[in-house]
């Protein structure tokens, strides 16, 4: 059966078969519709449910207010069997995929990419759940008649609305990215708050309605504290299957060796990005490799690692927004999908992924209970395990700990949101990124 909801504050809209089911004045005579209220007093949902080739012409029908009125039509009112075309029979089960923020610029990028399969495969259909406020909601439909637009086989369907609670229901991938940016005067204790607010109910909607195994990308920031946040409102989703987007800093740090080496991307390996995605991120070049050499060996330098190469990548975003005036969008897409493609595809021999995770239990010593970046490695079975076979000097274990007090004292700002109490806020210093402003 398909399912349309219409409601004065919330309306959400499936599409199926890459068709959108707009929202009319005609209801046809053949519907069955339940009614139940939404939190809002003024609401009134509507849900209809149409019979499989059951489809005929509408007829008038009288209603006090015509804007309480629906109709789904075409494709949309059909049920469709992805074992019924030749096409379709080796295909992978349908999964979910939820979006967040998913009418702005990084998602305007991103959910092309899932929709074409460039993600997770030519044979994996997906549902896309667009989640948005009630400010952007018109222009989600404009994304969604953009996905449609594209006819995309893959992409089978497509919902929108603004109720996590609604929009994560049975969801497989959670990608995260709305927040709110830093405004004029904002300290940030304050953004922490604002924006963990979001991230504490986007959690517990996680925890009522998205499968057990949820993989939660968060995007927002500051993302780490954000990802622990969110975490620690879900205790029904495993700690392990969170994580906080550092993998455009671990890009942007192969694009640097890269330059500074005189070599092409692919030479680069081993990269990590320890810590917070912050201006005290570790970009480590001590572990890293260039043509399976140690960097230090290749890259002789070593000044210009310690001081030019870890600020380039710390501060790349800010001289980004200089030279373009706004912030990165296409390669935090693409970064985000480079996140998700290591936990479905086997990391290859010897090398490995950064990730903001949770660290109990990590063998760095670490201090446990927070989101923290290390090396990663999967079998592609969207899992993970941290990597051991890492070295540490005294000068990459001192910049370590200078990001993990940090996130220590994110952790501390907002206790409030975790569950652990009163909320002290003790930041040593504004270390945002520039992005973020």
């Amino acid at each position: 059966m398909a399912v349309a909801e219409l409601s004065l504050s919330y309306t959400k809209t499936h599409l199926q078969s890459s068709q959108i089911s707009f929202l009319s004045n005609r209801l046809y005579n053949h519907r069955r519709c339940a009614f139940r209220p939404f939190p809002r007093a003024t609401s009134t949902a509507i849900s209809c449910s149409v019979a499989p080739n059951q489809v005929k012409p509408p007829v008038a029908v009288q209603d006090e207010d015509p804007k309480n009125k629906s109709e789904c039509y075409g494709v949309f009112c059909l049920t469709y069997d992805l074992k019924a075309e030749e096409e379709t029979k080796s295909w992978k089960k349908l999964i979910n995929i939820a979006v967040s923020g998913a009418a702005g610029m990084i998602s305007n990028h991103l959910l092309f990419k899932l929709a074409s399969g460039e993600v997770l495969g030519p044979d994996q259909p997906i549902a896309l759940k667009l989640l948005g406020s009630e400010r952007s909601f018109q222009a989600l439909e404009g994304v969604a008649m953009e996905l449609e637009d594209c006819l995309f086989p893959l992409l089978r369907e497509v919902s929108i609305g603004i109720d996590p609670y609604d929009v994560f229901q049975d969801v497989e991938w959670a990608l995260l990215i709305g927040a709110k940016p830093r405004g004029p005067g904002m300290e940030r204790a304050d953004l922490l708050d604002i924006n963990g607010q979001i991230f504490a109910e986007q959690g517990k909607a996680l925890n009522a309605v998205a499968s057990r195994n949820v993989k939660v990308v968060v995007v927002g920031n500051p993302c780490n504290t954000n990802a622990l946040i969110c975490m620690k409102n879900a205790p029904n989703i495993p700690a392990k299957n969170f994580h906080a987007l550092t993998r455009l800093d671990e890009n942007r740090a192969k694009c640097q060796l890269a330059l500074k080496a005189g070599v092409f991307y692919d030479k680069v390996s081993n990269v990590t990005i320890w810590g917070n995605h912050s201006t005290t991120q570790v970009p480590d070049f001590l572990n890293a490799r260039i043509n399976g050499l140690r960097v230090k060996e290749v890259i002789k330098d070593h000044k210009w690692l310690e001081e030019e190469f870890t600020e380039k990548v710390q501060k790349r975003g800010g001289v980004l927004i200089q030279k373009w005036g706004r912030s990165s969008a296409a390669s935090t897409a693409v970064s985000i999908v480079d996140a998700m493609r290591s936990l479905v595809t086997p990391t290859p021999e010897g090398d490995w992924f950064s990730s903001g995770v949770y660290t109990n239990g990590n063998p760095y010593g670490i201090a446990e209970d927070i989101v923290f970046s290390m090396p990663c490695r999967s079998k592609g079975d969207g899992d993970y395990e941290l990597v051991k076979d890492v070295i540490f000097d005294d000068y990459l274990m001192r910049r370590i700990n200078k990001t993990e007090a940090e996130l220590l004292a994110e952790k501390r700002c907002v206790a409030h949101l975790t569950g652990e109490g009163i909320a002290f806020c003790d930041l040593p210093e504004d270390t945002m990124l520039p992005g973020e402003m």
